[in-house]
């Protein structure tokens, strides 16, 4: 069983142009995603999947694997399953390009149960919300599983919504998953999945993954206590150059 990790890095992000480039303590933020990945225990191959050459040189002269892929890929999935055609596995992680910190073990987590089970298809994580801000921000995405860990649904509104407790605003702390944006997909699925048309649901929320539940396919999610920030705002970037400026001194 073979596993590979892509990550996918478009040079042309709005609020941070050029972001994957950006220097984190002296390298571009996708090798610091890079080397994280490359920690991962059952990772086979990391590669990055990119529109800009820059990018790509960046990472072979740093020891890495990348490869060109199109510039009109409307998705970091479909970047994914362009650069799938030539890199051959049995199951590709999606890990974005702007987690510079992200655990090594949340991608073992993301990937274990389709190593256990292969009947999954596709598999995601999510972890347990512990701030009442997040549970009502939409741009953190939450989720509801069945009983066997299947998400039933995504969502950028708070759910499930707890009655008795939410009509007084009041915080139920531990009882909503925030999804974590990682993926990991059969081979098989990858190709049929970035295939398949959109559907009402994923217009409206703005969210991927409710094509495969729309078309009928099923998810699995692992549950985790661990987490990983992106870096979306100049902000943000400044907080990740303090935690590696601090990893490095300690």
């Amino acid at each position: 069983m073979k596993v590979a990790a892509i990550i996918p890095a478009r040079m042309a992000s709005t609020r941070l142009p050029g972001k994957p480039m950006l220097d984190i303590c002296g390298k571009p933020m996708v090798w610091r995603v890079y080397e994280r990945a490359s920690m991962a225990r059952g990772i086979d191959e990391v590669w990055v999947a990119t529109d800009d050459q820059g990018v790509v040189d960046a990472v072979e002269r740093l020891g890495g694997k990348a490869l060109m892929t199109s510039q009109d890929c409307a998705s970091g999935t479909d970047r994914i399953a362009e650069a799938a055609e030539k890199i051959i596995a049995d199951i590709y992680v999606n890990v974005q390009g702007d987690e510079p910190m992200i655990p090594p073990a949340l991608i073992e987590q993301t990937i274990a149960p389709m190593l256990e089970d292969p009947s999954i298809d596709v598999a995601t994580a999510a972890t347990p919300i512990g701030v009442a801000e997040e549970i009502f921000d939409p741009s953190k995405v939450k989720t509801v599983l069945d009983e066997n860990g299947f998400a039933m649904y995504f969502s950028r509104a708070p759910i499930p919504y707890h009655r008795d407790e939410w009509k007084q605003r009041t915080f139920a702390g531990g009882k909503c998953l925030k999804h974590i944006g990682i993926y990991a997909y059969r081979r098989d699925f990858l190709f049929k999945f970035t295939k398949l048309p959109q559907t009402g649901l994923e217009r409206v929320e703005k969210l991927e993954q409710l094509r495969a539940l729309g078309h009928g396919y099923k998810i699995k999610v692992s549950v985790t206590e661990l987490n990983s920030l992106g870096v979306d705002t100049p902000k943000d970037l400044d907080v990740m150059r303090q935690i590696f400026s601090e990893e490095q001194k300690a």
